[in-house]
């Protein structure tokens, strides 16, 4: 897999941020080196953010996202703002472009103030500075995260792009999903069903991206479907180092994978992987306390056509009701469109998030945590559904020690 192979997801995000006609979209387009964003001397050219997966040296990967100017007026330009907000949310490291020739103004300090409430490292640029008749050496920049450049020029561009390296956080490019459980030479099994849901002619990104990183170590996978299962481990010489399902087949799955073979899913795997399986967990006890009528938020991070089996709109309400006895009030969200306001859930069920960086995922959760609403993803509810959470988090000891007592209890029994 090549650096232009990998996902959006994976790869950092870098949003260039400012005011109308301060140059973003110029600058966006000088360090792709394309003309990836409309350039006009009017206001309000970019009406949307722009997003460009693209590999730029020294950092490799990243997604460009050119967004609207942050001092829009009228309706549609408060719309716009929102969208920039947005952005915000799934930020790695943000740009900040000023028109020099005009200064820094109460947009600038209010961008740089969202930065710091996001912890998020940021960079100013200085955009015409090709106008100034004394633009200051580089010496003299007051802050290290300040640079002058010129879009028009392409003067200081490739600086820019020295100093979003040196700001990036790249630590989240060199996580892995499971090589710390698995070791070379180790055989896994993925139970990957194919049914209406999957789609045609390819593995979904979650299956993908386990496939690859366990080729990645040098171990062995044997991909199978549900059906399949018995005889595929009954042709393995040897006991699998785990069982890596598809949570939709979670409760078939653990009654033909033995107990002494480690047993997890795909969407657990991916709460790890983005920091989130402990407050996971913890929502998925928050099922148990629902009451009648209770308001559930269905959650998916990508948008796709809503098929007659859909997992979201059709399985989950039908599995938590059959498992809680109770009916219950739900809505429903897909891509961007993720509620502020959470407090009139009682529970939150989000989609494993492979569709969404680390730095969005974390923001929703954080929301949740934040307004007091429990959230849990799918694979875990479904796990804990089943009576088998314990055990689907077991090759996880540092989620075994906080687990709820009465959870362990719950699922030893």
């Amino acid at each position: 897999m090549s650096l232009n192979d990998t996902a959006s997801a994976n790869r950092i995000h870098i949003a260039f941020f400012g005011r109308r006609n301060a140059g973003k979209s110029s600058v966006v387009n000088a360090v792709t080196n394309q003309e990836l964003s409309v350039v006009s001397e009017y206001k309000g050219t970019t009406t949307d953010p722009v997003k460009k997966a693209m590999e730029i040296l020294p950092l490799g990967p990243v997604v460009i996202i050119d967004t609207p100017g942050f001092d829009d007026t009228g309706e549609l330009g408060m719309l716009r703002i929102e969208k920039t907000l947005e952005v915000l949310r799934k930020t790695d490291i943000a740009v900040l472009v000023v028109d020099r020739t005009k200064g820094f103004s109460n947009i600038e300090k209010e961008l740089v103030g969202l930065f710091k409430d996001r912890s998020l490292p940021y960079i100013i640029a200085y955009n015409k500075s090709d106008l100034l008749s004394n633009k200051p050496e580089k010496k003299e920049y007051k802050k290290e995260n300040e640079i002058y450049i010129s879009a028009k020029l392409k003067e200081g561009i490739d600086e820019l792009k020295n100093l979003i390296a040196k700001f990036a956080d790249t630590k989240s490019l060199d996580k892995k999903i499971l090589a710390d459980l698995v070791d070379r030479k180790d055989t896994v099994v993925l139970v990957i069903p194919i049914d209406n849901s999957a789609p045609k002619g390819r593995l979904i990104l979650p299956q993908q991206q386990v496939l690859r990183e366990i080729l990645d170590i040098n171990a062995r996978a044997f991909c199978c479907q549900d059906s399949d299962l018995v005889q595929t481990l009954g042709c393995l010489k040897t006991k699998p180092k785990m069982v890596i399902t598809d949570s939709q087949v979670f409760g078939k799955v653990s009654k033909l994978v033995p107990e002494d073979i480690p047993l997890t899913s795909f969407s657990i795997l991916f709460a790890r992987y983005k920091g989130n399986l402990e407050t996971l967990v913890k929502g998925a006890v928050a099922i148990d306390s629902l009451s009648q009528r209770d308001k559930i938020l269905i959650s998916e991070g990508c948008t796709h056509h809503r098929h007659c089996n859909d997992i979201g709109s059709v399985k989950m309400p039908k599995w938590i009701e059959s498992y809680t006895g109770k009916k219950f009030e739900y809505e429903f969200s897909s891509g961007n469109d993720f509620p502020k306001d959470l407090k009139k859930y009682k529970l939150i069920i989000h989609c494993g998030g492979c569709m969404l960086n680390e730095k969005e995922m974390q923001y929703r959760i954080k929301q949740a945590v934040a307004q007091g609403v429990p959230i849990v993803n799918y694979g875990i509810a479904i796990a804990h559904m089943h009576s088998i959470l314990y055990r689907c988090v077991k090759p996880f000891d540092n989620i075994i020690k906080i687990l709820d007592k009465q959870l362990v209890q719950d699922n030893n029994t």
